[in-house]
């Protein structure tokens, strides 16, 4: 039986007196970037699926700049490869042109392809205008993915057309769901329960407001190695320590928005930033370890390429000034992380599995950090 569904809320690292500085968006989440969505299909199953020997528990989440533009919007954008065991598609064109088109997709490793091959058919349909026409357009999806074969029958190949089209119908602004969700469902996070987790921040840029929203896949990291807010937590919580996560064995996708008008170059440079931001919960980048970023502006609107006029008027802000947006983005990072390992929910265990991955013990882990000073005041 295949279940989407949206699991009990759980409080949040804010919410358990976690010290993380920065002022936050509404909703703490990628979406306080204003015009962008977020969709996920989650595909939750317990018992293997015909001929097979594991359940399945994977699915594709969606981010969609623009998401109420009746024609695909070029978004400014620059990648960053910390360790490349991974694959995040359309990087090239990015690093070349300087921006994508479309929405971003992220999913397991085995479902690349059909997540790809589904965006197209996705856009052909959002869009006819544009490409229900005479024109000679390409469409280049970004998709991207971590592993979830521990937990899920990644061999399957569960992602159907049906699911990413899914994900995509379902993008909506407003709180994004954490955890055990979209393609984040079946990932695991420095030995705990992993999966989907967001953050923002709010930035003062020369005298004016903007937003910048981070979204990870957290897929990575060894117990040993955790440290939040400072403290080396993968040292004290040690209990059911999965076999398969005694050594790095995952990735993590980032995914960085603002409003802030951005440049390629200086978009590439804002992406490096996520590599400090995983870093400061203690991963070094292990070899086995897919570890891409993205980061785009939805700043500088323009009409599609084609229908470009041949001298562009953009804005552009100073590279001065930008160290409090390079801090602001690590920080959200960091957090995001920590928010997809505080949602989610112990995975496994039934009779078909080989192994039982349980969340995080918030008591726990408030212990941990009480003993080491690192919780608010109040908490």
């Amino acid at each position: 039986m295949t279940i989407s569904h949206t699991p009990p809320k759980k409080p949040r690292a804010r919410a358990l007196g976690l010290p993380f500085t920065g002022q936050t968006g509404p909703y703490n989440a990628i979406t306080d970037v204003a015009g962008l969505g977020v969709g996920f299909r989650t595909i939750i199953e317990n018992e293997p699926r015909t001929g097979r020997t594991q359940p399945v528990r994977t699915g594709v989440t969606a981010i969609l700049p623009h998401m109420n533009s009746q024609t695909p919007v070029p978004v400014y954008a620059g990648v960053h490869r910390f360790n490349g065991n991974g694959e995040m598609t359309g990087t090239h064109w990015i690093e070349d042109g300087g921006y994508f088109l479309g929405p971003v997709m992220i999913t397991n490793t085995h479902g690349v392809g059909i997540t790809h091959h589904a965006t197209v058919k996705w856009m052909i349909d959002r869009y006819p205008s544009t490409y229900q026409t005479g024109d000679h357009l390409w469409i280049m999806p970004v998709v991207a993915e971590t592993y979830d074969g521990v937990l899920n029958d990644i061999n399957a190949l569960p992602v159907t057309d049906a699911d990413a089209r899914a994900a995509l119908d379902a993008v909506a602004s407003g709180p994004v769901q954490e955890g055990n969700c979209g393609g984040g469902t079946g990932m695991i996070t420095y030995g705990f329960k992993g999966g989907t987790g967001t953050s923002s921040r709010r930035i003062t840029f020369d005298g004016r407001d903007y937003m910048l929203g981070v979204l990870v896949q957290a897929n990575h990291g060894q117990r040993d190695w955790l440290t939040i807010a400072g403290v080396p937590v993968g040292k004290h919580l040690t209990d059911d320590t999965p076999q398969s996560q005694l050594k790095e064995r995952g990735s993590i996708i980032v995914v960085i928005a603002t409003d802030l008008p951005m440049m390629p170059h200086q978009l590439k440079r804002l992406a490096r930033r996520a590599a400090i931001g995983i870093g400061r919960n203690g991963t070094p980048g292990g070899n086995n370890s897919g570890d891409i970023f993205l980061a785009f502006s939805t700043a500088n609107a323009h009409a599609m390429p084609h229908r470009m006029p041949g001298h562009l008027t953009v804005e552009i802000v100073a590279d001065e000034p930008l160290d409090p947006v390079y801090l602001a983005t690590v920080d959200a990072v960091e957090e995001a992380v920590v928010n997809a390992m505080l949602a989610a929910e112990t995975l496994g265990g039934t009779p078909h599995d080989k192994l039982i991955v349980k969340a995080i013990d918030h008591e726990a882990l408030l212990r941990v950090l009480a003993h080491y000073g690192r919780l608010n005041e109040g908490a």
